[in-house]
């Protein structure tokens, strides 16, 4: 039987497109030979080098292609339902090319070619990556940046911690990082997760790819916190390996999944977002977010170290870093409250 020649299309941001690649990878897996698949799709770059997908501003042949336009409605049923994100495009799919579909990996699938892996390290000495902020459309994803420096300063000397996100969002600069804000686009952010030892983000594109991008080692799976709080179910959003700090259960707003609100006051941007305002605000904070502390995070940082999944700097790789990035000798300051 002659395969059908898919053109998979979506317009979301690169962490739904991150989805998408697990979707991909496990129905060239599944039926294998029935499929030829190029993609249509935000953040490009994280197909390169895909062997089951072809980049379809790549492709010379425009022929007869079937086109789909990819979403996953099963999300509407998150909030009460055992699902992960991961299971969204794979329900899509099935249903649309009649196939039977279940996803593989617990992670997305995002290649690196032998030449990028070969490729020193834009940083040194181990680091971890940090995004503090996000999306200007989606405000209740925001943390306090105070209480991010204060996970910052309490690491100083042991962690190296890069300042990630993309130019034009909202990223509050943090003090003794290593700034790379809006300095890397989509395929060098991938080399750069592929480098970084751990991350530390809200949910976003960043917590997405770092379970979708292979380790340097020691361990298969890269560390990762994530500062949650209520608005998505837990359970679609977080992967086994991770440490994902969510308060569901603990409000009302939040008591039955997530609240999926998207901004704790309206931006008047004429986004239909302006309707979907957080109900429990806490000075510019979702009560869920104001809920987590620096404490919080740091606790859940350091568990990666005290279970042995990764080591701290070395005295010689901190002193390396300080003199390499003009870091200040750092002092541990005080934890940020609620």
């Amino acid at each position: 039987m002659k395969p059908r020649r898919l053109l998979l299309r979506n317009r979301q941001s690169p962490g739904d497109v991150v989805m998408l690649t697990a979707a991909v990878r496990d129905l060239h897996a599944q039926h294998p030979g029935r499929f030829i698949t190029a993609v249509d799709t935000t953040a490009m770059a994280l197909w390169d080098h895909n062997p089951h997908a072809r980049r379809w501003d790549r492709v010379a042949d425009a022929g007869s292609w079937e086109a789909v336009e990819c979403g996953y409605p099963l999300i509407a049923r998150s909030n009460t339902g055992p699902w992960h994100f991961i299971h969204g495009f794979h329900h899509f799919l099935a249903e649309r090319l009649e196939v039977r579909l279940e996803p593989g990996a617990f992670r997305g699938d995002v290649h690196l070619s032998p030449e990028e892996k070969a490729m020193p390290s834009a940083v040194p000495v181990p680091f971890w990556i940090v995004v503090s902020g996000g999306k200007r459309d989606f405000t209740t994803k925001w943390w306090d940046p105070a209480r991010m420096q204060a996970v910052v300063d309490h690491f100083a000397g042991r962690i190296l911690f890069v300042q990630t996100g993309e130019a034009g969002h909202h990223h509050p600069p943090l003090r003794g990082v290593l700034d790379l804000r809006g300095k890397t686009d989509t395929r060098e952010f991938v080399r750069l997760m592929y480098h970084a030892q751990g991350v530390v983000c809200p949910v976003t594109f960043a917590m997405h790819l770092a379970a979708a991008v292979e380790t340097r080692g020691p361990g298969p799976n890269r560390p990762c916190v994530v500062v949650a709080g209520g608005r998505e179910p837990a359970q679609w959003e977080a992967y086994p390996h991770h440490q994902y700090i969510h308060t569901n259960g603990a409000l009302r707003c939040c008591d039955n999944g997530g609240c999926w609100k998207a901004r704790t006051v309206p931006l008047g941007d004429g986004d239909a977002k302006d309707a979907s305002l957080c109900v429990d605000v806490v000075g510019n904070l979702p009560r869920c977010m104001d809920m987590i502390s620096a404490e919080d995070v740091i606790g859940r940082v350091e568990m990666y170290f005290r279970g042995g999944a990764v080591e701290f700097l070395t005295k010689e790789q901190a002193a390396a870093s300080a003199q390499a990035f003009h870091f200040p000798r750092a002092r541990r300051s005080g934890i940020a409250g609620r």
